[in-house]
């Protein structure tokens, strides 16, 4: 007589738990690297913005101490940089700053100028406060520079 061997082998029910074990686990993995994504994608906005505003902020550093004359004229929003040999402005427009070829998208709410600590709505300014829209969590940008005697001599 033929003795019948038995091959030690799962079962099929012992093998459809560990196929929907392996599926709920992928599930969970694929469900946390598309939060963690997001995460990410949300970070990577942020930081752009911060970019986006630290760039201008250097920007108008750079002229507020570059140029010996800042004029704003509020019935065309420029603001203008000059010295007897050069010039540069900074159009603010809904949405976006233009300055020469760059283009900065920051919406601002918010314009201040100064003059010798005086707010000023047009003329000789020698200090500038913006602020950015919510989307850019209302960041302040205040921009000075120290006047020469030339700034107060008519």
């Amino acid at each position: 007589m033929k003795q019948i061997r038995k091959i030690p082998a799962f079962t099929l029910s012992e093998m459809i738990v560990v196929l929907i074990l392996t599926a709920i686990v992928v599930g969970l993995a694929f469900s946390v690297l598309r939060l963690v994504q997001n995460h990410m994608d949300g970070i990577r906005l942020n930081f752009e913005k911060q970019l986006r505003l630290d760039q201008f902020q250097q920007s108008l550093e750079l002229d507020m101490n570059r140029y010996g004359e800042i004029d704003y004229v509020a019935k065309e929003d420029i603001l203008t940089f000059s010295t007897g040999i050069d010039s540069t402005a900074y159009s603010f427009q809904e949405r976006y700053i233009v300055h020469e070829r760059d283009t900065f998208f920051i919406p601002m709410e918010e314009k201040r100028f100064y003059f010798d600590g005086m707010e000023k709505t047009h003329g000789k300014i020698d200090a500038v406060k913006l602020i950015s829209v919510p989307s850019f969590h209302h960041r302040a940008i205040f921009v000075y520079k120290k006047n020469a005697g030339t700034n107060y001599m008519p």
